[in-house]
């Protein structure tokens, strides 16, 4: 039992104390490192080690009076006398209280919360911004409604089936992306702690048991396609549009790329003198690059963009802002001025297909891969390490010759019968 001192007084305490250590008594010290830092501690001894403990501040709006100060020191001083270590027991306390408060925090944070740092963090992985952003609209439109608000660690699966049922049956591919980036969100979550158990969102095991397979439930929609025997006078009426827009449709259908592929073209992947086209992987559906020949009327295209700027990082066919890529809707309304009728920009790649396949003696390997199709199984694709460019390229000529005749109803019949070879 520490020596009884002759104790302090709350007046000594406020006014007079000087810079030092003062003992009230039972172990308990006034510590003054100045007239305005005043400390209390209790000393003990515990498993033969002299020891000390610090009980708040004896000055200032939150200060520890004399009489509590003395209370707090008789209580650690009775652990002390049952065994206990007092030190350890607060810090074991302030582990929890700190454990407690994150789980609260955890149990606040919203999913809106963590898909914005779900996107922070993988800005980089996306193959486009136009990915990125149909990640994001994706989510803005179908889940936030309903998740937005709610904290992470309270979504369950019937919160997912409230997003996914309504949109299973009618737009099938995209409640399944949407159910994907639900998913990647969510165990985003679970990485950092602040949700627990199983993914809702997770198909397999799961939601496989609720939803119908994506094959069964899907009713196939095709992008609404030109037939080919109307390519020659369709293009014959493109190009009386002057726009770089009818100019980035036209070299589109030329190369028969997607539109995305053909509106996002940098001057840096033209190589005028190999009359060629590099598309990086970054901004193909397929994740490899994909290199396109060039036939001479889209070479052509290219060297009229040319005359408004071509340095490398510069888009070929830029959109109506500064900097911006053209967007979709004004490539389709292209499409319907010059009398495309349903069409759209990307189903000019089945116009294509169906040309190609009907019309010609093109083996069907050439075909697809010009199309950037991924041919076979991965052990296929692991050995078919070329790309067929040369044959590619004589495809390629010959749709850029058909596309720059316009058939008549004599010709017409004479394709039904026997094509071209």
């Amino acid at each position: 039992m520490p020596r009884r001192a002759k104790g302090l007084t709350a007046a000594f305490v406020d006014k007079t104390a000087k810079v030092g250590r003062h003992a009230d008594g039972g172990g308990l010290y006034l510590l003054v490192r100045s007239r305005e830092a005043k400390f209390w501690e209790a000393h003990f001894t515990h498993r033969g080690k002299r020891r000390s403990m610090g009980g708040g501040a004896a000055t200032g709006a939150a200060s520890v009076k004399l009489a509590e100060a003395r209370d707090w020191n008789r209580q650690v001083q009775a652990a002390v006398r049952a065994g206990r270590d007092p030190i350890a027991e607060r810090q074991a306390a302030r582990a929890a209280s700190d454990r407690d408060e994150a789980e609260a925090r955890a149990k606040a944070i919203t999913f809106r919360a963590v898909a914005e740092m779900f996107f922070a963090a993988h800005e980089g992985a996306w193959r486009s911004a136009e990915h990125r952003a149909q990640w994001r609209s994706s989510l803005d439109r179908y889940a936030l409604p309903t998740l937005g608000v709610m904290p992470v660690a309270q979504v369950d699966t019937s919160n997912i089936m409230l997003i996914l049922e309504p949109l299973w049956r009618d737009k099938t591919e995209t409640a399944s992306r949407v159910r994907g980036r639900i998913e990647r969100v969510l165990d985003f979550a679970a990485a950092r702690g602040w949700r627990e158990g199983e993914n809702p969102a997770r198909w397999r095991g799961h939601l496989d048991k609720l939803l119908p397979a994506r094959r069964k439930a899907q009713r196939t929609q095709h992008h609404p396609a030109l037939p080919w025997r109307e390519v020659g006078a369709f293009m014959q009426r493109l190009r009386q549009v002057n726009s770089i827009p009818a100019r980035a449709l036209e070299f589109a259908i030329l190369t028969a790329a997607r539109s995305g592929e053909a509106r996002g073209a940098r001057w840096s992947e033209i190589d005028f003198s190999h009359k060629v086209w590099t598309v990086p992987a970054s901004r193909i559906k397929a994740g490899k690059e994909h290199r396109v020949p060039l036939a001479e009327p889209a070479l052509a295209i290219l060297r009229e963009m040319a005359r408004f700027g071509s340095n490398a990082d510069d888009l070929v066919f830029p959109g109506a802002r500064i900097g911006s890529v053209m967007s979709d809707v004004t490539m389709a309304a292209v499409v319907a001025a010059v009398g495309g009728g349903d069409a759209t920009p990307h189903g000019f790649r089945s116009t294509f297909r169906d040309w190609a396949g009907e019309t010609t003696a093109h083996p069907r390997e050439v075909i697809e891969m010009a199309l950037a199709h991924r041919l076979g199984d991965a052990a296929e694709q692991a050995y078919a390490r070329g790309d067929l460019l040369e044959r590619r390229r004589r495809l390629m000529s010959d749709w850029a010759t058909f596309c720059g005749q316009e058939m008549r109803p004599a010709e017409v019949v004479e394709f039904k019968r026997g094509g071209i070879a």
